[in-house]
């Protein structure tokens, strides 16, 4: 068994798919797996992915669904689930061993965002005090976790938004999350594209209805719109 399965799921990212997947060619290396899961893309991204993983897999369409597909097929004691417009920081799989090993059954990194809008690292300070203050992870900040603690917790929740709070949730029972200084660096095109500061309060404003007992699937809907 390998000792990190790195997960990422895609959809039309053929214009990101190879930024991703490069830098962890140096992993690779070391004896990470890396798996993409394809939810149905129209483009290219299944090709430019595959010389640069060890799996290309298809899958429904959908973030839960993608990364539950890629954790049932990862060799991996540990994984790892990764954005598809996300770079890990250099030696990534030495920094998850070292929070395993410290005792951490789960965890994640702190997060920078790029992008021209100044505020964009003001969003990614807010978020990583806010993960560490409340250890409720983001998908943005690479979520890791040992297998059993993820089969514990029932994998990601079948729901189309809020996957990743959801899992975060679950997982706080199997203890708090290593919250690690070292940075992911993620796209900020979709606060960009709607606007930063409406993305900024649609995003507060799904969260609370979530945290509410809102369905998310309509919350799914109020999001795409």
């Amino acid at each position: 068994m390998k000792a990190l399965s790195i997960i990422v799921a895609a959809l039309d990212e053929a214009a990101a798919i190879e930024a991703c997947l490069t830098p962890l060619q140096a992993l690779r290396e070391r004896g990470v797996e890396v798996i993409v899961v394809d939810g149905g893309s129209s483009d290219a991204t299944r090709e430019l992915a595959a010389p640069l993983a060890d799996r290309v897999l298809a899958s429904p369409r959908g973030r839960a669904r993608q990364m539950n597909a890629g954790a049932h097929a990862a060799r991996g004691s540990v994984l790892l689930f990764l954005h598809a417009d996300t770079l890990l920081p250099a030696g990534a799989d030495g920094l998850v061993a070292r929070a395993i090993e410290g005792g951490a059954r789960w965890g994640r990194f702190d997060v920078a965002i790029t992008g021209a809008d100044p505020l964009l690292r003001v969003i990614a300070c807010a978020m990583n005090a806010r993960s560490r203050w409340s250890a409720i992870a983001t998908g943005d900040q690479a979520i890791f976790v040992k297998r059993e603690a993820f089969q514990e917790a029932g994998g990601f929740p079948d729901i189309p938004l809020m996957e990743d709070v959801a899992l975060s949730r679950a997982l706080k029972r199997a203890g708090r999350p290593a919250c690690l200084r070292e940075r992911v660096v993620t796209s900020g095109r979709r606060w960009e594209r709607r606007g930063t500061l409406r993305t900024i309060f649609l995003m507060w404003r799904l969260r609370l209805a979530y945290a509410a007992g809102a369905d998310p699937s309509t919350l799914s809907h109020r999001y795409d719109a």
